[in-house]
């Protein structure tokens, strides 16, 4: 996998000299293109202890300008990030369209040197690759370029350089007793990195290997490989507004259709049961707050269906010091700059917390697949990435709770009609709503495909008969008593 980084290639001071700035014009040419272009960059670099990756990192900021990349050394996560998915700390330091990313300390660091130490078999290996290329898959799918550096030096230039640095009083401090045993694991290192580089090694986004012993070779032929990168995506067409397919039809008999709507439950029946419900549901918060596990609730449906009402009963039930609840509209500017999970991964709650999303990262495979903001495409893929996005969520023990709260067209009609009279509940109807009711059997049969292809045992959704309010709330109240006495248990 690495011969070909072993060949003692060299750069002469003089020819590094006169080719440094040509390179470095060029290099901010690019960048200042990549401004106004659709894409964002992001740079891994990566390789054994030894090779130069900071150097080489020092010397790529120091040849473009600073004000359009940012570089992030990432080693032991924060309090912060450990409380998140491994994931939580890459998604948020993705740069914005038009801005370049290094990562040195990236998503490869963790599976490689564990495996390579012994702490992750095999199949565990294989299983940290396969999420790294879900991820990277997504960020290739969303317009990031992604460039990938391998620096690579010999067991024997390792060595050679550790013992140069020690010599140093002024450079000896960057060899570390852990410096000395990683060289002892050198061929388990690269045995695993050799690996994990061909595994991740795809067309879109191809593995650079680049020899590092001669620091000159190495810095420019880094750089060179960037400027290629950004200079050939930059000569690409743009992209056309997404095709917009055709409104889905809904299956005379559906997941949704089929329920019973309308159930029974009178206001005095709620009004006793509700405390009862109620005092559970904090109960079991308050434990899971001792715990320091977290939790994520989704509520999703047709307008007026009463997400904001049952919302409220369920955080009447709460520490307003242990939850959030997370309204999601339109992305903002910032938003659209970035992949479309990157604001839930943001908003991730921290161990012993709740968070509540009144809307949320499905309107990907509803409102903006039906109202064409995303091509075929985009939404179709969509599904996979909601669910290796929950299935972390899960997996670093979060509790995940879903509901789609149903009524009939009739019944939002007559919901509507209400709010427009009273005047405390007008703020809740707009021009809007009324389109969207145009839409309904799409909105129907998009909310059916939702619930086949995203719910699982891991992440299951709820549907909720709501056009009895009373009922819907305390369905919701109990669902997540059972979820939460489940994951308690």
């Amino acid at each position: 996998m690495f011969e070909s980084a072993q060949l003692d290639r060299k750069i002469s001071r003089l020819e590094f000299d006169q080719r440094e700035p040509d390179l470095r014009e060029r290099l901010l040419d690019a960048q200042a293109r990549l401004q106004t272009a659709r894409f964002s960059v992001v740079v891994v670099v990566a390789g054994a202890e030894g090779a130069g990756k900071g150097e080489t990192v020092n010397r790529l900021m120091s040849w473009l300008d600073a004000r359009g990349v940012q570089a992030h050394a990432l080693g032991e996560p924060s309090e912060e990030e450990r409380e998140r998915p491994e994931f939580y700390r890459f998604w948020r330091r993705l740069p914005a369209r038009g801005r370049i990313g290094v990562f040195f300390g990236s998503w490869y660091t963790q599976p490689v040197l564990q495996h390579s130490l012994g702490h992750l078999n095999d199949a565990e290996l294989e299983d940290g690759l396969r999420r790294i290329l879900d991820f990277e898959r997504m960020l290739e799918a969303e317009g990031v370029l992604l460039v990938k550096l391998w620096l690579h030096v010999s067991k024997k230039q390792q060595k050679k350089k550790f013992k140069k640095l020690e010599k140093n009083p002024e450079t000896a401090w960057r060899v570390t007793r852990q410096d000395w045993r990683y060289h002892k694991t050198y061929d388990d290192f690269i045995g695993s990195a050799g690996r994990a580089l061909r595994r991740t090694d795809t067309g879109l986004s191809p593995w650079h290997i680049i020899e590092s012993a001669n620091s000159r070779y190495r810095d420019l032929t880094a750089a060179e490989t960037l400027l290629s990168a950004i200079e050939a995506r930059l000569e690409q067409p743009v992209e056309e507004a997404p095709e917009v397919a055709p409104l889905p039809v809904p299956l005379p008999v559906n997941v949704i259709s089929s329920l019973q709507l309308n159930q029974e439950l009178s206001e005095e029946e709620y009004h006793q049961e509700l405390p009862h419900r109620q005092m559970l549901v904090g109960k079991l918060a308050r434990k899971l707050h001792r715990r320091q596990r977290p939790a994520v609730l989704v509520f999703e449906g047709a307008d007026a269906a009463g997400k904001g009402g049952a919302i409220r009963r369920l955080t009447e039930a709460l520490d307003a010091r242990h939850y959030e609840v997370v309204p999601i509209a339109a992305p903002t500017d910032e938003e659209r700059a970035r992949p479309y999970l990157w604001r839930f991964w943001r908003r991730l709650p921290r161990w012993g917390q709740i968070t509540i999303f009144d809307r949320s990262w499905y309107g990907r495979v509803l409102v903006e697949r039906l109202e064409g903001f995303c091509g075929p495409a985009d939404w179709q893929r969509a599904f996979a990435e909601i669910n290796s996005f929950e299935e972390q969520l899960a997996e670093s023990g979060c509790v995940i709770c879903k509901f789609w709260l149903s009524i009939s067209p009739e019944e939002q009609l007559r919901r509507f009609q209400e709010r427009e009279q009273l005047g405390f509940k007008r703020y809740k109807i707009t021009a809007e709503d009324w389109r969207n009711r145009d839409k309904w059997a799409a909105y129907q049969a998009a909310a059916c495909d939702m619930v086949e292809r995203t719910s699982s045992d891991l992440a299951p959704w709820t549907l909720v008969e709501a056009e009895n309010k009373y009922y819907a709330r305390l369905k919701v109240l109990d669902t997540v008593e059972k979820a939460l006495k489940k994951a308690l248990s």
